[in-house]
């Protein structure tokens, strides 16, 4: 049965017929080409099947003797690889919390699809997402449930006027669906019937997404450390995400935290 890998490589001496040479030598080794695409300035990623490691180790003996290209990275293939090679980018992760990956406005593709692909993995997963307002937060999280064929359900929420859920009815506790909350609401509106929902939600084993995740551990039983991933959505490589304005504005009105429009 043949296995799928993930090469990376930089270019060192960037000619003519460098990707040909590259693609006759897999053709050599009947290694097939999945897909190929540029990661980065310089980079190209490649998936490629294989039918046995030994071709794999071959290949990479290789390639380590061509003064024209560097391998970087050869290895099963992961979700960050898989996208790189479907967007020509790669996701940025934090350097200090491997799970935290951020992204710009201008990625929403990107962040879509690696949502979708978050959301299709079965048991539960605990997703915290940061942002500032309007950056499109929410509407990422729909799309990305569309892709994944999940259907969600907001348990807290302002995307609609404001949403505050004290319980679900029958079809909705099913481990398939996608629970969003706003952890802003949930803390600063919410009553004890809500918080008796969240914890009922928490033990599902389906697929729960947060927004504001450190205004909702701040003021829960939870902690950061329960997340799986920790998403950052800025309008710009430099936003700063801070919480000053809802601090400045603790005791909402329905209308006032409207405009806001977490």
């Amino acid at each position: 049965m043949k296995k799928e890998w993930y090469l990376e490589y930089e270019i060192q001496k960037n000619r003519p017929g460098l990707l040909g040479d590259i693609s006759s030598l897999l053709g050599m080794l009947s290694i097939n080409i999945v897909t190929i695409n540029g990661v980065d300035e310089g980079r190209r990623g490649l998936l490629m099947l294989a039918n046995d490691d030994n071709q794999i180790k071959r290949l990479e003996s290789i390639l380590h003797k061509m003064d024209t290209i560097k391998v970087i990275k050869i290895r099963e293939p992961k979700l960050r690889d898989r996208l790189a090679v479907r967007h020509g980018r790669y996701i940025q992760r934090d350097a200090d919390d491997k799970k935290t990956f951020r992204f710009v406005r201008d990625e929403l593709g990107l962040l879509v699809d690696f949502m979708a692909e978050l959301f299709k993995q079965e048991g539960h997963k605990l997703i915290g997402i940061r942002g500032m307002p309007r950056v499109g937060k929410t509407e990422s999280l729909v799309a990305a449930s569309v892709c994944a064929n999940k259907r969600w359900l907001f348990v807290s929420s302002t995307l609609l006027k404001q949403t505050i859920r004290n319980q679900l009815i029958k079809d909705e506790y099913n481990a398939d669906n996608l629970f969003i909350l706003d952890g802003i609401v949930s803390t600063r509106r919410a009553n004890e019937r809500h918080w008796q929902l969240v914890r009922e939600i928490m033990r599902m084993p389906a697929v729960k997404v947060i927004e504001h995740p450190d205004i909702f551990v701040q003021n829960s039983e939870y902690t950061l450390d329960d997340f799986d991933y920790i998403i950052e959505l800025r309008n710009d490589a430099d936003e700063v995400i801070t919480y000053d304005v809802v601090d400045e504005h603790s005791m909402f009105s329905g209308s006032d935290f409207g405009d806001f429009n977490f």
